[in-house]
């Protein structure tokens, strides 16, 4: 089986931490985000994953050659040359997807973090032997996304309505797709968008179904979803697998941390933090919804929350860092600094407090 996983852009909406590395690569409780979509369509089947990707393809392919060899799949990259929108990358990927077999293949979209259930969705795809299955997902505000109006018996998709004003339905496109390969027909080669262009036209014909989402789902594309995603993925960790999150009289709440992390004494860590590789947490240091990326250094008594450290920063002694701060990478924080939703760029040094959420360049 195959999957394209819809990498795109330059991920300004996560900017500083996307100044140091590709939007996919940026950590999601300790390990690349894309790294979460790749292993759950590998344990589904999957053994060919596509990236189509306008940005950076050399970084994302010479950090993913370790993994084809670890996870025992092969990863290519599609170029785009110019934005493709979310159906013409399908189109410029066409001979990696459709081998002849007739074998339907998952799209994802990176950003999406949730728990993935994508043999399910074989087995309701196979069942309704129509053209697509999409994944949709119920929320509390539909009013802010696009709708999918659909038959709640047997999935039938219906319509789509953009951000109704008038309650339509609670369930909206989760980014995840199963296709048959004769989708590929219905898309040119040019920019265009498969929720927009492609989807109403398969609805039309009734070959469209929708699946509802079990558990969680968030788009981590922006920093405060990240941290709610961070939360929701947690609380899935300790109803599957609690084994992976700490335990001790540090920590309340869900808290994952690398087994190479140094945590001080007196420390209290939790709820919804993650804690990376090599990072050293001095002694009485209070962390709370937040996360701590790779080589990290927090000092003694600072206190982090609802923020992200980016890779191989430093928070100094006393430290007050909170109301989502963003440091990029390498941003080193003097003691006794407070910093009320700054967004640092990489490679700085904080010497003055960051009184009112603003952008440290």
């Amino acid at each position: 089986m195959k999957a394209l996983i819809l990498v795109g852009g330059f991920g300004t909406r996560l900017r500083p931490l996307t100044l140091s590395v590709p939007k996919p690569l940026v950590d999601f409780a300790n390990k690349p985000m894309i790294l979460h979509q790749i292993e759950a369509l590998k344990a589904a089947g999957v053994d060919e994953v596509v990236l189509a990707i306008n940005y950076q393809p050399e970084v994302m392919m010479n950090f993913l050659v370790d993994f084809e060899k670890k996870l025992g799949m092969k990863i290519t990259c599609s170029q785009e040359t110019e934005p493709m929108g979310t159906a013409g990358p399908l189109a410029l990927a066409r001979d990696k997807l459709d081998d002849g077999s007739g074998e339907a293949f998952f799209v994802l979209n990176s950003d999406v973090i949730s728990e993935y259930p994508l043999k399910e969705m074989i087995d309701f795809h196979r069942n309704h032997g129509g053209e697509a299955t999409i994944m949709v997902t119920k929320v509390d505000e539909p009013s802010k996304y696009g709708v999918v109006v659909m038959d709640e018996k047997t999935g039938t998709v219906q319509r789509f309505v953009e951000k109704p004003q008038q309650f339509v339905g609670n369930k909206i496109n989760a980014g995840i797709y199963l296709l048959s390969p004769k989708t590929l027909d219905r898309i040119e080669l040019r920019p265009t968008s498969i929720e927009k262009e492609i989807f109403p036209k398969i609805a039309a014909e009734k070959q469209l179904f929708a699946m509802v989402l079990p558990g969680f789902w968030m788009d981590i594309g922006q920093p405060r979803d990240y941290n709610t995603g961070l939360r929701l993925y947690l609380d899935s960790l300790k109803q599957k697998m609690p084994k992976l999150l700490a335990s001790g009289p540090s920590y309340i709440g869900n808290v994952i941390v690398d087994e190479s992390a140094q945590i001080g004494e007196g420390c209290l860590i939790g709820p919804d933090v993650s804690i990376g590789q090599g990072c050293v947490i001095e002694a009485g240091v209070r962390l709370s919804r937040c996360t701590i990326m790779r080589g990290v250094r927090v000092k003694k008594h600072a206190c982090i929350s609802g923020s992200i450290i980016g890779w191989h920063s430093t928070i100094g002694q006393w430290a007050r860092i909170e109301n989502m701060t963003v440091l990029g990478e390498d941003v080193h924080v003097r003691d006794e600094i407070f910093s009320n939703g700054g967004v640092v760029l990489p490679h700085k040094e904080i010497k003055t407090s960051i009184l009112k959420p603003e952008i440290v360049m």
